[in-house]
C-alpha cells in the first residue's frame, strides 16, 4: 500500500514528522523574528482585513521559508532513496500540505472579517443611519474577494489531489500485478486489486486531506482563539480557569472521541467480513456465468444468507454508534453558546467579537473532533487495509493476519 508509492515508507513518514516539528520550532524560535528584524516581514497585524492578509509581508516570508524546507527535505530523499513515484509522493505531498495551509489562512482571513462586519451590523441596528450602503456593500465585497481566492484554491487543490490519489492507486496496481502469481490464490484477489485499491486511494484522499486540514486549522486558529478569549472571564459550572475555551474544546472533543471509539470498536471487523462475504457471493456468480454447475440455488442462498446476517449485524452496531454520534453532534452545535453564556449575559463582548470567538472555537473544536467526524470513513478504511494487508503478507512470505483465517466473526452484542 505504501512501499509502492513512497520511498522507504516508515523512514519517510518518521523523518517527515521530525522535519516538520523541527521546521515549526525553527520558525517560531528563529526565522519569524529574524524576518522582522531584517525588515523582510512586517507584523501580520499590520495587514488590513481582507485579501491583503494572504500576501502580507509576513505571509510571503513564511511561504519562502516553506519552499526552502520542502526543497531541503525533498532533495535529501531524492538522493537517499530514489523512487519512480517520488515526484508525486514527496513533492506532491508537500504541495498538498501548502495548499491546505493556504486554505486555512483563507478561513483565518474570513474569521477576521466577521468581527468588524457584525459590529457594523450591530451599529446599524442600534442607531439607524449610522452607516451607509456603500460601507455595507464595501464590507460584502471584501468578503467576496477572500471567498473568490478560497474557491479558486480549493478547486485547484481538489483537482491536484485527485490526480495524486490516482497515481497512488496506479503504483499499488503495478506493485500487486508484478506479484500476481503469488497473490492470485488469496480469497477475492481480483476484487482486492481492482476494487480495494480504488477504495483505499479514494478513502485516503478524504481522510488524509481532512487530517492535514485539521492539523493546519489547529495550528492557525489556536493563537486566534487564545487572543479572542481574553474577554472571557469565566465558564459555566467551573468558573474561571486559564485558557477557558481552549481547555473546554480539548476536554469536550476528547470525551466525545473516547465515547464514540468505545461504542464503535466492533465496526472495522464487521466491515471487513462484509467485504469477504460480498466477494464470495460475487465470485460464485461469476463462475456460474461459464459453468452451469456453479451458482446453484442452495449455494447462492447460503452465500446471500451470510451477506444478510453480516449486514444486519452491521446495522445493529451502527444504530448504537449513531445514537451516541448524533446526540453528541446535536449538543455540539450549541456548546459554544453555553460556554459564552456568562460573558454574553454580562454584556462584555460585542456581536462581532462573539461571532469571531464562536467561529474560532468551532474551528479548534472541529479539529480536535477529527476522529468523531471521520469515524465511519475510518471504519471503511480499516477494513480495506486489513484486506490489502493480506496481500502484503503473501508477498513477504509472512503468516496471513488472524482475521483472514477466521471462519466467522463472533456475535456482536
Amino acid at each position: 500500500m505504501f512501499v509502492s508509492f513512497f520511498p522507504r515508507p516508515k523512514q519517510f513518514f518518521l523523518s517527515m514528522i521530525v522535519w516538520a516539528l523541527l521546521a515549526v520550532a525553527l520558525w517560531y524560535g528563529v526565522v519569524d523574528g529574524l524576518g522582522n528584524r531584517l525588515g523582510f516581514a512586517a507584523p501580520a497585524a499590520d495587514a488590513p482585513v481582507g485579501v491583503g492578509m494572504l500576501w502580507s509581508a509576513s505571509s510571503l516570508w513564511f511561504y519562502l521559508y516553506f519552499l526552502v524546507c520542502v526543497g531541503v527535505f525533498g532533495g535529501a530523499w531524492t538522493i537517499v532513496a530514489r523512487h519512480p513515484w517520488s515526484r508525486w509522493s514527496v513533492f506532491g505531498t508537500a504541495f498538498i500540505l501548502f495548499a491546505t495551509y493556504f486554505q486555512v489562512q483563507v478561513n483565518v482571513a474570513i474569521n477576521a472579517w466577521f468581527g468588524p462586519f457584525y459590529n457594523l451590523i450591530q451599529a446599524a441596528l442600534q442607531k439607524p443611519g449610522s452607516i451607509t450602503l456603500e460601507e455595507f456593500y464595501g464590507a460584502l465585497s471584501t468578503f467576496a474577494g477572500i471567498a473568490l481566492i478560497g474557491i479558486t484554491v480549493a478547486v485547484l487543490t481538489h483537482f491536484f489531489v485527485s490526480h495524486y490519489i490516482f497515481r497512488w492507486r496506479t503504483a499499488m496496481n503495478d506493485y500487486y500485478m508484478a506479484n500476481w502469481s503469488r497473490l492470485r490464490t488469496i480469497e477475492g484477489a481480483s476484487q482486492r486489486v481492482q476494487e480495494d485499491t480504488m477504495r483505499f486511494s479514494t478513502t485516503m484522499e478524504s481522510l488524509g486531506v481532512n487530517l492535514i486540514q485539521s492539523v493546519m486549522t489547529l495550528i492557525a486558529f489556536l493563537p486566534v482563539l487564545v487572543k479572542l478569549e481574553s474577554n472571557i472571564t469565566e465558564l459555566p459550572i467551573v468558573g474561571h480557569i486559564p485558557y477557558p475555551l481552549v481547555t473546554a474544546a480539548i476536554v469536550w472533543s476528547v470525551v466525545g472521541t473516547a465515547l464514540l471509539a468505545l461504542i464503535g470498536i466492533r465496526l472495522p471487523g464487521i466491515e471487513f467480513f462484509n467485504q469477504r462475504v460480498e466477494a464470495a457471493y460475487r465470485k460464485e456468480l461469476v463462475l456460474g456465468e461459464d459453468d452451469a454447475a456453479r451458482a446453484d440455488p442452495p449455494t447462492v442462498e447460503a452465500l446471500f444468507g451470510n451477506i444478510r446476517r453480516n449486514y444486519f449485524r452491521l446495522y445493529l452496531n451502527f444504530m448504537y454508534f449513531n445514537v451516541a454520534r448524533y446526540g453528541y453532534l446535536q449538543t455540539d452545535a450549541v456548546v459554544g453558546y453555553f460556554l459564552l453564556a456568562p460573558t454574553i449575559v454580562a454584556g462584555k463582548i460585542t456581536l462581532g467579537a462573539m461571532q469571531q470567538i464562536l467561529r474560532a472555537f468551532t474551528q479548534v473544536r472541529s479539529s480536535f473532533q477529527y476522529l468523531i467526524n471521520s469515524w465511519s470513513t475510518i471504519v471503511e478504511l480499516l477494513s480495506i487495509y486489513q484486506r490489502l494487508r493480506g496481500f502484503e503478507a503473501r508477498i513477504h512470505d509472512e503468516p496471513l493476519p488472524e482475521i483472514e483465517t477466521r471462519d466467522q466473526q463472533p456475535q456482536a452484542t
